[in-house]
């Protein structure tokens, strides 16, 4: 009773560990007894996966069972791929043969690994499932070809980041990774340096059935989708499309070049593509857009446009062929303005998320307030709303409130129009709202955070940042107000008070969240260095900027170098 058996699969003839689980009527326990012996080895393993990477690797070196448990209970592995790890890679990946996500990594000023050790990783993986290369700058197209050929099965999802390959190295991946379903890419130079003509192999090329290359006859049909002024070359591409269409389901660009090279990509994928991530890639998105999408339905349901040439026309398209649109993130797109957003609302009625950020490089027309009552009155669903440079008035907020019930996260940034008559009305309407996020607003008072204490009633987080008509005093009364409201302020920017705040105590409050200043945990900030003595001990505020941390860093080597300075007359005087 209270007894089972438990063996290593990978004991290679050695002795087979049979460990007893001891029973409530056994004997003492030694204190050199090993109590693991009393775990299988799937309870070992799952242990192990609760450790750092420090620790893990500590253990496998314990016995020959943990050795052995530890390396059949790997699912993830990172890697430093330097070129003196080549010939050692092999033995490394048998150990770790059950491993499903692999990422090599290397500094682009150093050799990395080479393509022979890159084409015999599916050989030792047979379940990889994600790969992600940064910084392989010497793994070419043909090492690429080669990892291509062994058709690896279950790898869905493939990143690169600042390697050293072109098209015919991501042709092959296309053409011979049929489960392929994520496809992320990053600062790729040798593909931005290609011109036109082997552009035209990088995705047409794919889809072909040719694996060889044949870049340069399809040169002229590429260019003839970009133009799009002849009708044959456009029978061209739907045959290549029809002929074999790509599976992904995500594709994501970023700091590329030359946009009009994935116009074959989108329209291939267009069918099983869901989400579209672009970001700081130059080029005539617009163009991209109509053309890959075609103006055919398609399932995309996010798309992520940052940093991008593009416009109302873009906005067109995607309204003709994403009518299961959800998430919609629109970031210095520069050209856009409410009429493509207005487009948007006409189509997409199942919009869940927006987040919008109306920055235009010459200070052209760009989305406003109208475009923001087109959204509110036709979707309905809408979930989470960012607004970021974007002038908001009473009607668009009564829309809001009125037809977006479901609404919990809002944030508006960066207008002046936003104050404490827009913030009343939010606090009397916006029954169902949990998260709000007040940022660069300096119409926002005393007046305004304390209707938003009163109102609001479903409220869980408020978060001020860059505020200059916020003061501690006033944080400290609506934490007072509501003790369930998480309250997250921006110190490097709140005003000095009557009560009075430390900037060093300020400063020091920012540290306790992260970068981003997502955290919901409580901090609290204590006054000291020059605070009068009728300042409040303690605020239950969560501080958190990014200059904050950068006037730490500063202030405090300042006062450092003070003090030395202050302390080197009384080590005389001594």
């Amino acid at each position: 009773m209270g007894q089972s058996s438990s063996s290593c699969s990978c004991n290679n003839g050695q002795e087979i560990y049979r460990p007893v689980i001891i029973g409530k009527n056994s004997c003492s326990i030694d204190e050199d007894d090993d109590l693991t012996l009393s775990l299988p080895d799937e309870c070992l393993g799952s242990v192990f996966g609760k450790l750092g990477c420090l620790d893990r690797n500590s253990c496998s070196l314990v016995c020959k069972r943990w050795k052995c448990v530890d390396s059949k209970s790997r699912n993830r592995l990172v890697l430093l791929a330097r070129s003196e790890m080549s010939p050692s890679l092999p033995s490394l990946l048998s150990r770790f043969n059950t491993v499903s996500i692999l990422s090599l990594k290397c500094s682009r000023k150093l050799l990395s690994i080479d393509d022979a050790a890159l084409s015999r990783i599916p050989i030792f993986l047979p379940s990889l499932k994600k790969l992600k290369l940064k910084g392989c700058i010497h793994i070419s197209d043909d090492g690429l070809h080669a990892f291509s050929l062994h058709h690896p099965p279950l790898l869905t999802k493939l990143s690169f980041a600042s390697c050293g390959f072109g098209a015919k190295g991501l042709n092959s991946l296309l053409s011979n990774c049929p489960s392929l379903q994520d496809l992320t890419l990053k600062r790729l130079r040798k593909l931005d340096a290609t011109s036109s003509t082997p552009a035209s192999s990088l995705w047409v090329g794919a889809l072909s059935a040719d694996d060889g290359g044949g870049s340069n006859d399809h040169s002229n049909d590429i260019n003839a989708v970009v133009v799009g002024d002849a009708n044959s070359k456009e029978k061209d591409a739907h045959h290549y499309h029809h002929q074999r269409s790509l599976k992904l389901e995500r594709l994501c660009l970023k700091d590329l070049h030359n946009a009009r090279l994935f116009i074959p990509l989108i329209l291939s994928a267009s069918a099983s593509l869901k989400t579209l991530v672009v970001c700081r890639s130059s080029g005539n998105w617009d163009r991209v857009l109509e053309t890959g999408l075609h103006g055919k339905t398609t399932s995309i349901s996010e798309i992520q446009m940052e940093n991008v040439q593009m416009g109302d026309a873009g906005l067109l398209a995607i309204s003709s062929s994403c009518p299961d649109l959800q998430l919609l993130y629109l970031s210095r797109t520069t050209d856009c303005t409410d009429d493509g957003l207005s487009a948007i609302a006409n189509s997409c009625k199942k919009l869940r998320k927006l987040h919008i950020d109306a920055w235009s490089r010459f200070g052209s027309r760009t989305i406003g307030d109208e475009g923001v009552f087109s959204i509110a009155n036709k979707c309905s669903q809408l979930q989470e709303l960012v607004l970021m440079g974007i002038p908001m008035a009473i009607p668009s907020l009564n829309a809001l409130a009125s037809n977006c019930l479901g609404l919990e996260r809002m944030a508006l940034c960066n207008t002046d129009s936003v104050g404490d008559s827009e913030m009343a009305f939010i606090a009397a309407k916006f029954l169902a709202l949990k998260k709000l996020c007040i940022k660069n607003c300096p119409n926002v008072s005393k007046s305004g955070i304390e209707a938003v204490g009163r109102g609001c009633p479903n409220l869980v987080k408020l978060k001020v940042k860059r505020c200059k008509g916020i003061t501690r005093a006033m944080v400290s009364r609506l934490r007072l107000q509501r003790s369930s409201l998480v309250v997250s302020v921006d110190a490097g920017s709140m005003l000095f008070d009557s009560e009075g705040i430390s900037l060093s105590a300020a400063v020091a409050a920012a540290a306790h969240e992260d970068e981003q200043g997502i955290t919901d945990t409580m901090a609290n900030t204590s006054s000291s260095g020059r605070s009068t003595t009728g300042a409040v001990a303690a605020t239950h505020v969560i501080c958190s900027s990014r200059g904050a941390l950068l006037l730490r860093s500063k202030f405090e080597s300042a006062l450092q170098l003070g003090g030395r300075r202050r302390r080197r007359p009384t080590e005389d005087n001594c």
